[in-house]
């Protein structure tokens, strides 16, 4: 691979070219990725923190939120750092690398997305068996099958992007190194990387999907033969972020990628990206927070015990 390409980097032309935008778009992006960590990482310590969250549905939602850690910070700084330089120059092993990243961590999140679907099949449609079909080995397990489907997928299409002769342009009409960006700009025949894109991507997201669409088509049955308006509330309760979270992430995935590349506008995908890369990890912690009781009351214990320890 290395004897056969002559591109040693590639240039990144940012989010935008028009000057007057770069600062305002500086100050918006930094504030977004500030409040997606706060937010992410402050789901996290209540998580570890509160042993009432020690159950399956708050396992998964604390790796969502280190998932959505991971795959900002794989491209956020960069986009922050191109606003301040301008068009960015980055290594052709760093582009790889931050391909690699990304892939991993949304592959993980889009498959969590499943598992937590899963999760609240069980404590709906069977909550007397619930803590026999979730038990912490079948949680452990699905949440490391997650973690490995997202190195796979990532390993696959990384691994068939740069194996292609990159010989003309280094220039990516992006503001990181996304597959499609990155694939267009190879002079070699890069009709089956297409497809296997085209593919793998329909595969990774209409299983997830699938397992999404069962598990909820299962839910909505249970609670439509709910008697008790109580039930029917605390059943709705506990799906609406989740479905919420599925809806925004899958309908910029699809939009994104089920598409053929002659279809791609990058200036439109320009604008999605921003919405997936930046938007929805920073919207997952106030989505969940906003709609659950237990977080807001292990929320509440942390203010009052901070406020007893600083004497307020």
């Amino acid at each position: 691979m290395e004897n056969r390409t002559e591109v040693t980097e590639f240039i990144l032309l940012g989010v935008t070219n028009a000057p007057a935008l770069q600062t305002p778009l500086f100050i918006l992006f930094t504030l977004i990725y500030f409040i997606n960590m706060t937010g992410n990482l402050g789901m996290l310590v209540l998580i570890l923190w509160d042993s009432r969250l020690h159950t399956p549905m708050y396992i998964f939602l604390g790796n969502l939120s280190l998932v959505d850690i991971f795959y900002s910070s794989a491209v956020t700084p960069t986009v922050v750092a191109g606003l301040l330089v301008g068009n960015q120059a980055i290594s052709y092993n760093a582009c790889a690398a931050q391909m690699f990243l990304f892939v991993v961590f949304a592959t993980a999140e889009n498959f969590l997305l499943a598992a937590m679907a899963y999760d609240r099949y069980a404590a709906v449609c069977k909550p007397l068996h619930y803590t026999t079909t979730m038990t912490p080995t079948t949680c452990a397990c699905l949440t490391m099958a997650c973690y490995a489907g997202g190195f796979l997928n990532s390993s696959i299409h990384t691994g068939d992007t740069f194996r292609l002769y990159f010989c003309k342009s280094n220039v990516v009409h992006h503001f990181f190194c996304d597959v499609p960006a990155v694939m267009v700009l190879s002079c070699s025949d890069r009709h089956i990387s297409e497809m296997v894109l085209l593919y793998g991507a329909s595969f990774v997201i209409c299983s997830a999907l699938l397992v999404i669409l069962i598990s909820y088509i299962f839910i909505f049955i249970t609670i439509f033969k709910m008697r008790s308006a109580a039930g029917y509330q605390k059943a709705m309760s506990t799906c609406v972020s989740h479905f919420t979270a599925v809806s925004i992430f899958y309908g910029t995935l699809i939009f994104m990628y089920l598409q053929p590349s002659s279809s791609h506008s990058m200036d439109t995908d320009k604008i999605v990206s921003v919405f997936y890369t930046m938007v929805i990890p920073m919207l997952n912690p106030v989505v969940y927070s906003l709609r659950n009781k237990e977080v807001k009351s292990a929320f509440k214990k942390v203010v009052e015990k901070a406020k007893y320890t600083l004497g307020f």
